[in-house]
Parts: structure tokens; sequence; C-alpha cells
């Protein structure tokens, strides 16, 4: 099956109405397990990428030529089934995102996600995450639209104003991304049931829903996301935590120590594993105040 085809059949599904589940995946055994279990799609998660490929926090620390790279091994491996990927921010100003829907698209990904986050970005569901002003996003929103050589590639605006701003904000980001000619929408980090409801009644657009275990967003079953409406389901960390965990557990009794004193429960005690507090410290003795420009 050819890329193009992936990506018409993603498209395609999108259109029947029915719940997309897309697991993480993150290196060629996950991908492998993906299909051969005969999940519908596979999402490429950036978390699991810098964490499992790099050693890495997800505090934008990959770059778009890894991730690309890392897509096109993972597209190889998962055959038919097609690969939503994360683009975290796009890995620049519009003229790179020309640059990065492109290496996505040639390593033949059916859909490609870009978030509203300033760079360097954090993962959905850390604190303190900094937006970009909603015009400089749809500026890359529309580069990535204008980019794409295949039409049948999805484009998936992302905003995390739910956090900084609120929810009212995140809605009213989200409407406005989804009027600019994104194909769908991804509210990050909802805190509650009545959020994910709202978010529901109130986007005008096809809606993604992102369940990280031990994250901000409750696990909502796949009856009720398709009662109310939502297309994607993704899941980046269920593998990946598994994956985790029977390696922390394996070593830990190897060498003879309780696994439970390094387990996480959430996703910053993961990113704690592969040296978030370290890279913290390095951010605060090198800051960005007047690199880069997040607003508000």
């Amino acid at each position: 099956m050819t890329a193009a085809e992936r990506r018409s059949g993603l498209r395609g599904l999108l259109g029947t109405g029915e719940l997309i589940t897309a697991p993480g995946v993150f290196d060629g055994l996950s991908a492998s397990l993906v299909r051969r279990v005969g999940f519908p799609a596979a999402y490429l998660t950036g978390a699991g990428v810098a964490a499992a490929g790099f050693g890495l926090p997800d505090i934008g620390l990959v770059t778009a030529t890894e991730m690309a790279e890392r897509a096109r091994m993972l597209t190889g491996v998962l055959g038919t089934v097609p690969l939503i990927a994360d683009a975290d921010t796009g890995y620049g100003a519009p003229l790179n995102v020309i640059r990065t829907v492109r290496e996505y698209e040639a390593a033949g990904v059916a859909a490609i996600q870009l978030e509203d986050q300033a760079f360097p970005k954090k993962c959905g569901h850390l604190p303190d995450k900094e937006l970009v002003r909603p015009e400089q996003f749809l500026a890359k929103l529309g580069a990535a639209l204008d980019a794409r050589r295949d039409p049948d590639l999805l484009v998936i605006a992302r905003t995390d104003a739910r956090g900084p701003l609120g929810l009212d904000a995140a809605i009213e980001r989200a409407n406005a991304y989804a009027a600019a000619g994104a194909d769908v929408i991804f509210v990050e980090a909802p805190q509650d049931a009545a959020e994910i409801e709202r978010i529901a009644r109130e986007v005008s657009a096809p809606k993604l829903i992102n369940l990280v275990i031990g994250g901000l967003t409750p696990l909502e079953s796949a009856d009720r996301l398709r009662e109310l409406g939502y297309a994607i389901a993704i899941h980046p960390s269920a593998a990946l935590g598994a994956a985790a965990y029977g390696m922390l557990t394996a070593l830990a009794g190897l060498a003879g120590r309780d696994p439970a004193l390094l387990a996480p429960s959430g996703p910053a005690e993961f990113f704690e594993l592969v040296g978030l507090a370290e890279w913290s410290a390095l951010g605060e003795r090198h800051p960005t105040e007047g690199i880069t420009q997040p607003w508000p």
C-alpha cells in the first residue's frame, strides 16, 4: 500500500463517524505490535520518541530531522496502518513549517499535528506552558496547508490554551483554527468529563482527544467518546508506559532494588527518569527570554 493510499484511507475513516483509536508508537517494536493487533491507525508520539529514542524529556529537545527519520522508519514497519505524526510547533517559523510538512509527507505519514505553544514546547500535561499569539499559529497553519502536496494529508491543529488561559480561550482558538482550514482540531488537556463534553459540543470540526495515563484528562471509554462525536482518540502512553514499567521492574529486580521507588505516577515523574530535573536546571541557567516571544 502506498502512502497516498494510507492517507486516503485515514481520511475515509474520518468521514465514517466512527472513533479512530490510535495507540502511540515510538520504535520498531511498538509499531510492529500495533500492526499485528490490528488498530486502524497509529500515533507517532513525540514524548515517546524523546524518551525511548533519545533518553530525553518531552521539552522540545528533539529536532525535525530526527522526528522525520523516525516517522520514515515507522511507516515502513506499520505497512497498511496510517501514521498520525506529532510535529510539535513545526520547529520554527512558517518557512520551517513548510519544510517540516514536506519532510513528514515524504516520510509517508497520513496526518501531521502542529501546536500553538511557544518554542521550546513542553509535554501538554506538564505545567507552565507558553503560547504564541493566535495569529502567529494561524500563519503556521496556513503554511502547512499550502505545503502539503497530497490533499489527503490531514493537518491537525492543537491548542494548548486550556492550561495557561482557560477553556473559553482554548475553544475560541480551536474554532479559529478550524475556520482557517485545519482538518482536525485537538484541544489539549481538558481536565474533567464536563470539559470533554463542552469541547465536543462547541468545537465545530472533527475532534481529536489525547488520553495520557496519569495525565490531566480523565480516561473516557471509547463508547463514551464515540457517543460525544470525537473522531480520533490517541493513546500515546499506553505502550510506552507499560514498556518502561516492564524494563524498570526487570532491572530493579536484577539490581535487588524495589521498582516502586522509581515507578512514575504521571508524566512529570516519567520524564524524571530521563533527566527532566537536569534539563530544567539547564534551562534556568540559560533562559530563552528575549530570544523567543511567547504570548501572553
